[in-house]
């Protein structure tokens, strides 16, 4: 055989191997996208697992779900690195997502995934993407608050001794004093909190607790997600003694936060997780997420949770939501001072 007969064969041959590895690892991806996700949940299943079981039906794909805490979970993945089992972390906050990120875990999205989602919602390099909002508030009885707070400052005045309420094992409270710490400094938070403890501050294990224990006379303020009066009332079945108040707009007490997902750059069913991400982020689900969960939509056009000012009218400060990763500072602090 000529040496160009040869060289054609060769080629030849070359080209089919190549076509066939190409189908097989095609083949191998997409049977194995179809096939099941494992999904860390910092969301409740209570929350989320509606969404979950919707969107099931709709690909046929099974998930495999791990519910916890956001910052609890979002420490898990950082131990198990890329041996993680996870294809998708979903958390209730945005700090968390940025530990997860900072460590180089998460995989960049492409400009396809979730392209509605507004850019102050989606990490700079779009290993993140937020999925609904969710406003800090303070939530009040009318009928004993006489006087609003202006500024989270406020609650350590003597108005407030023994009336204040919060939750420092919650993930978003951890947030905020995030926030706190990133704008104010780690000595302007110690001593906010210092002085809210010398105030009488109320210590609960959760926002809906809060809730519960202002609609009782337990206490008569505290900082919650806005979302909570609506969780309780709807869990009593009747109409409770406590609204949302916003404090003086700019104020870091009014911090708009997401819930948001990204996907583990171990995982190798980025098309299935694509999907899924997609899926929350539609039009549809968004507007579900408002009527069901009374969370705020992120993309535009759907209407605010009934009771609330648009995202927009908040007075929400101006905030990197990607400058809230730095989670164990906090909880360091938080433990420094006694409140963990």
């Amino acid at each position: 055989m000529s040496i160009k007969k040869k060289s054609l064969v060769l080629a030849v041959v070359t080209a089919l191997f190549a076509t066939l590895m190409t189908g097989c690892s095609s083949n191998n991806e997409q049977a194995t996208d179809v096939t099941e996700l494992t999904v860390y949940s910092g969301r409740s299943e209570e929350f989320i697992a509606p969404f979950f079981a919707q969107w099931e039906s709709q690909s046929g794909i099974k998930l495999n779900i791990r519910y916890g805490d956001s910052a609890e979970l979002a420490a898990q993945i950082l131990e198990e690195g890329s041996n993680s089992p996870a294809d998708l972390f979903l958390s209730q906050d945005a700090g968390s997502l940025g530990a997860v990120a900072e460590a180089g875990l998460f995989t960049q999205l492409s400009n396809e995934v979730a392209s509605a989602i507004p850019a102050q919602y989606v990490a700079a390099n779009r290993n993140w993407v937020g999925v609904t909002g969710r406003a800090r508030v303070f939530a009040y009885a009318p009928d004993r608050v006489k006087v609003l707070p202006l500024s989270v400052a406020d609650l350590t005045k003597s108005e407030y001794k023994n009336q204040v309420g919060i939750a420092p094992t919650n993930a978003s409270f951890q947030a905020f004093v995030t926030a706190l710490i990133e704008n104010k400094g780690a000595e302007f938070a110690k001593s906010w909190l210092k002085a809210l403890q010398a105030n009488g501050v109320k210590i609960y294990a959760k926002n809906s607790a809060i809730v519960e224990a202002i609609d009782k006379g337990e206490i008569s303020i505290g900082l919650v997600n806005h979302y909570y009066i609506w969780e309780v009332s709807e869990g009593l079945g009747r109409a409770i003694n406590v609204k949302n108040g916003f404090f003086a707009p700019g104020d870091l007490g009014n911090l708009i936060n997401v819930s948001g997902v990204g996907v583990l750059a171990s995982s190798k069913k980025y098309k299935a997780a694509e999907d899924l991400i997609n899926y929350l982020t539609g039009a549809t689900t968004q507007a579900k997420f408002v009527a069901d969960t009374h969370e705020y939509a992120l993309v535009s056009g759907t209407a605010a949770p009934e009771g609330v000012p648009a995202l927009d009218q908040i007075g929400a400060p101006s905030v990197d939501l990607s400058t809230l990763k730095n989670i164990k500072a906090t909880q360091d602090l938080l433990i420094e001072v006694g409140l963990l």
